[in-house]
């Protein structure tokens, strides 16, 4: 067919094959997303939680999306009609088409599969990848595809033709463009610890000398807490904050239109969980040490099967860890945020990256964690040297508070002005 060969429309069938099996896997994931973060966030707080829509509520992702089907779409007077219509769509299919490089499994061996298909379809001695699409491009392919998410965000805030949508679409972006750059650095220290930016290949160096979890620690920190702030997830949140903007870029929008950028956020969730799984937590792979025993790279169906459950598994860990955050801290105020990302992550990223080529330069791979940890050291010595700014944000005292006590001579039981000690009616002149 169209001059491929046997082994070439193997592969192409297949990864069409994953492709819609996780695309369905990852729809019905951001549906019960919701439900577990739900459930967990009760947890957190001594609630219940939904329990009335199936047993132990596990049906109220269904009423929640009949419920969306049902209302009314209304489109506020005055918004930019097309970029109002067109703002979710921008949301959610840079989050549908970034898992694609995501390696689910290792190679499967055709010649395992059952009541004798490999020899009716021919493809005896065959192995295909477990994935949608082995680009050359590898893991840049996913940082390309989050990026086109910061459209959507802008042009749903300035369609609505809405001040508080304009600055959480402008605060949103400005957040969002902030961060990619501390995570690309940090995807950048994998890449040349690794050697490569294939995916199969990050998961083989890990599989050989241990998890980048333990080699590369702070970059693993770094690109969590960036994954969190490009998915606008507490306690980067502030692009939606309740508390001053009512809801953000998506305060006007209804129904399925806000059901889209409600799905996007947990897609995005759902597809950096899967990528930093990947990248930091070796894939498939259950031995983080990188010696002794391990699932293999390729078998038969038993072990991708097996594969992809462990990626399945560090996927949904890494999503309700990132809930448990939510419910755990305070978002920051936006110039805290901003500060955190330019003053704080990009230079220690930087450090990190600078720390990695000279220890590859070297060849002192085996000891890149204990630079990544000199680099946390470095870091804090250079805080303290650093010049303090005055901060235009500092408490102010309130008198008999925990903070501020009171003392005696901050109160006085006498009368505080001269007119009140006078019945007399206040001359007018």
């Amino acid at each position: 067919m169209f001059g491929l060969t046997t082994s070439e429309i193997a592969q192409f069938v297949t990864s069409a094959l994953v492709i819609a099996l996780m695309l369905h896997v990852i729809l019905i994931g951001c549906a019960y997303s919701i439900w577990l973060e739900r459930k967990l966030s009760a947890w957190m707080q001594d609630r219940v939680g939904p329990n009335r829509v199936g047993p132990n509520g596990l049906l109220q992702p269904i009423a929640d999306g009949l419920k969306f089907l049902l209302k009314e779409d209304y489109n506020p007077p005055g918004v930019e009609k097309w970029l109002f219509i067109l703002a979710p769509g921008f949301i959610m299919i840079p989050a549908m088409i970034g898992f694609v490089i995501i390696p689910w499994g290792g190679s499967l061996d055709l010649s395992s599969l059952p009541f004798g298909l490999a020899a009716t379809l021919g493809v005896q001695g065959v192995h295909v990848n477990m994935v949608g699409a082995n680009l050359n491009v590898g893991i840049i392919y996913i940082l390309a595809t989050a990026a086109l998410g910061v459209y959507g965000v802008g042009l749903g805030g300035w369609a609505s033709n809405n001040k508080w949508s304009f600055l959480g679409g402008l605060r949103a972006s400005a957040q969002m463009i902030s961060y990619e750059i501390p995570m690309g650095l940090a995807l950048l220290a994998v890449v040349l610890t690794v050697g490569s930016v294939q995916s199969y290949d990050i998961v083989a160096g890990q599989q050989s000398g241990g998890w980048n979890l333990l080699t590369q620690p702070v970059a693993a920190v770094l690109f969590y807490a960036c994954m969190l702030a490009e998915s606008n997830r507490a306690p980067f949140d502030l692009a939606e904050a309740e508390s001053e903007l009512v809801g953000g870029y998506h305060t006007e929008y209804s129904s399925m239109k806000f059901a889209m950028f409600f799905l996007g956020e947990y897609f995005h969730m759902i597809t950096g969980a899967a990528f930093f799984s990947l990248l930091f937590l070796g894939g498939w792979s259950l031995n983080p040490i990188g010696i002794g025993p391990d699932l293999p790279a390729a078998g038969g169906l038993p072990v991708i099967m097996a594969q992809m459950g462990v990626m399945i598994g560090k996927t949904a860990f890494m999503v309700a860890f990132g809930m448990a955050i939510r419910w755990t801290l305070p978002r920051f105020r936006f110039d805290q945020l901003m500060r955190l990302a330019w003053e704080g992550m990009i230079p220690t990223a930087t450090l990190v990256v600078l720390m990695t080529s000279l220890f590859v330069f070297f060849g002192w791979n085996g000891y890149i964690w204990a630079g990544s940890l000199a680099c946390v050291a470095i870091v804090f010595v250079a805080q303290g040297l650093m010049p303090r700014k005055h901060n235009p944000n500092h408490r102010v005292p309130l008198i008999g508070s925990r903070f501020s006590p009171l003392r005696d001579d901050d109160s006085s039981i006498g009368p505080t002005g001269q007119v009140s000690r006078s019945d007399a009616a206040l001359d007018a002149s």
